[in-house]
């Protein structure tokens, strides 16, 4: 999860330990290659913007999502919890990790010390399980009450247990990113250079463990829950479709329609993301691609593939919900007007807790989804 351990990329042959690679020609240039495409200008300047405003895009999203669900009572229902646990993960990994793993791969050493040598892989990690996690209970509730007709959904005591639990479960699968790991200075002799290197470095000093390790994280961070979600979906999908209905229902069955289809949405973009990283991943750890003259570029590119995620969700419910649409708007306008959530855009069940501020307008509260 961590950017490749490289001095440069060239990919001639391989020193130290983990995945750190060195050119066997070094001593002809300095740090800086021209074999190594990321040090051409134009490719650091197109990585810089992309990092950056993946960077941008992420915090403003990210943090609006969670004000407005803490700003406006309306929209604190579990589903929006869970979408908030999305976004507090998403803002881990663009505060934590993208700036320094795009300086590490433009400078090709890490300047940051040992102590974010073990929390940056571990942070990433940790937000990616978080994010697949949360997304698999989301399906596994609504595929609970709208297949189940299970009216009682969770209250919002149970959402947050179960979102500390997820937490929980995923730092501990992070964690051997966090343990696994080496700060060390690296000796280049036919330059005289020494460089600090942060790696992977796995018990008996082979790579097996590491490929074990990304192997199990294949299962269980995409394979697995991403068979569950698909599973819970097609079956809401199925009876949404096939669901007979009084007049009276038919707008309560259109808003769960909408909300479905934006929930998995947000599956799909997050699978499509990640996915070209995990098997060039898995490609790299059994030693499928370490020798491509191009590695480093290649790893980075889908690294920033896969981080474009982080910055996705917001796009998707402000294009396809109406109340993060209007919530969106009047953060940008400087307003601060709750009749403008209006109940199809809602993911409210109904107010169990009194009137909604919308009532004060006369504008029912938001109903189910």
């Amino acid at each position: 999860m961590s950017p490749p351990d490289t001095s440069n990329s060239s990919g001639e042959g391989e020193a130290g330990e983990g995945n750190f690679q060195l050119n066997d020609s070094m001593g002809l240039h300095q740090p800086g290659f021209h074999t190594d495409i990321t040090k051409h200008l134009g490719v650091q300047i197109t990585l810089i913007t992309a990092y950056s405003l993946i960077i941008l895009l992420g915090l403003l999203g990210n943090s609006l999502v969670i004000y407005m669900i803490i700003r406006y009572r309306n929209m604190r229902t579990v589903t929006n919890f869970f979408i908030a646990n999305l976004a507090l993960a998403d803002l881990l990994v663009n505060t934590l990790c993208l700036p320094f793993t795009l300086v590490y791969t433009l400078l090709d050493e890490w300047k940051f010390g040992a102590v974010l040598c073990h929390m940056v892989p571990f942070a990433q990690a940790l937000s990616v399980h978080v994010s697949i996690l949360t997304l698999t209970v989301i399906a596994l509730e609504r595929y609970r009450c709208i297949v189940f007709h299970l009216g009682r959904r969770l209250t919002w005591h149970s959402s947050l247990l179960i979102m500390a639990f997820t937490w929980t479960v995923s730092a501990v699968l992070a964690a051997p990113l966090a343990i696994f790991r080496e700060y060390r200075q690296e000796e280049i002799p036919s330059i005289n250079l020494r460089i600090a290197v942060c790696s992977e470095k796995w018990p008996h000093g082979t790579s097996r463990d590491g490929v074990i390790y990304s192997l199990f994280m294949l299962l269980l961070q995409y394979i697995i829950p991403l068979a569950v979600i698909s599973y819970a979906y097609i079956c809401i999908w199925v009876k949404l479709k096939n669901h007979i209905s009084p007049s009276s229902r038919n707008d309560n069955i259109n808003r769960r329609k909408k909300t479905t289809k934006m929930l998995a949405l947000v599956v799909v973009v997050f699978a499509t993301c990640w996915l070209p990283f995990h098997v060039f991943q898995l490609a790299s750890d059994l030693d499928l691609v370490l020798r491509f003259e191009e590695y480093k570029f290649i790893y980075t590119v889908f690294h920033v593939v896969a981080m474009c995620s982080t910055f996705a969700n917001p796009l998707l419910y402000g294009w396809m919900n109406k109340n993060y649409r209007n919530g969106f708007l009047m953060v940008f306008r400087c307003e601060d007007k709750p009749e403008s959530f209006h109940p199809e855009g809602s993911f409210r069940t109904r107010s169990v807790r009194g009137p909604a501020l919308n009532s004060r307008n006369g504008v029912p509260p938001p109903t189910a989804v």
